[in-house]
């Protein structure tokens, strides 16, 4: 698949698709404590996907190889690198957790994560890492310009995570993302050769850096889909959908309820 340029109506429908991913993980942060099933915060999540006229990417995803991902959204707790399966499992005190959302709204598809952390203490060695990665996501988009090389993004991202003490996860990146869950390019969140496209206007993709607190090594579970790392240290990821424009870039997956935004970023 060559690398989709959108049109002026496809980032309008990219900007609504996105703004609502990004609404829903608003509307379940409340809910995201103690006690509470990740299987609940699933149907949640589904729920409202729903009323708001979209429906899951995720639920029934089932690329080669890979039989059809069962919920509607990846719920990633501690040393999950990605693709956790939500379940009865309550969350704990002091967890970290990385949800994942992908809405089609009208045919696109509007990606995004956010990392929780559960109750209020958690350990200095998680916290650290739960920033860190948000700053090396931020650090990744903010070197998106027309004209650079993608390469850029995987650069300054591993510069934090090397600067932070911790590893970049090589085996998943980013990737295009339109009117299809996954389009070219694939965004490497490390120093790279292979990551030389150079970037033009009207490209959409996601910056989803995934750092561990340990070794880069990951292993998957026999459920198919869950990947943790394999020293089972503490991973962390964040996610935005980011559109390429004349000047810069825009970051599409951004509401009301969004954390507070670096002031080096300009949305």
């Amino acid at each position: 698949m060559a690398i989709v340029i959108k049109t002026s109506e496809e980032i309008a429908g990219m900007r609504k698709a996105c703004r609502l991913a990004s609404e829903v993980l608003d509307y379940i942060t409340p809910y995201v404590k103690v006690g509470v099933a990740t299987i609940e915060l699933d149907r949640m999540m589904n729920d409202f996907m729903k009323a708001h006229g979209a429906v899951s990417a995720c639920l029934g995803y089932a690329p080669a190889g890979y039989k059809p991902y069962p919920a509607a959204t990846c719920i990633s707790i501690n040393h999950v690198v990605c693709h956790g399966i939500p379940s009865e499992k309550a969350l704990k005190k002091g967890d970290i957790v990385n949800i994942d959302v992908t809405v089609i709204l009208d045919g696109f598809y509007g990606d995004t994560s956010r990392m929780f952390i559960v109750g209020d203490k958690v350990s200095v060695s998680a916290k650290h890492l739960v920033d860190a990665t948000y700053e090396c996501m931020w650090r990744g988009i903010a070197a998106i310009a027309p004209g650079k090389s993608l390469n850029e993004v995987g650069i300054a991202c591993e510069r934090v995570a090397r600067a932070e003490g911790l590893s970049v996860v090589h085996e998943y990146g980013g990737h295009g993302v339109g009117r299809h869950f996954h389009e070219d390019p694939f965004v490497s969140h490390y120093n790279t050769p292979d990551n030389n496209i150079i970037l033009k206007p009207g490209m959409i993709f996601t910056v989803e850096p995934m750092l561990n607190a340990g070794s880069r090594h990951i292993s998957g579970l026999n459920d198919g889909w869950t990947v943790i790392t394999r020293d089972r240290s503490l991973s962390a990821q964040w996610e935005h959908t980011v559109l390429v424009t004349e000047t810069g870039y825009e970051v599409l997956t951004i509401s009301d309820g969004y954390p507070p935004i670096p002031d080096y970023i300009h949305c």
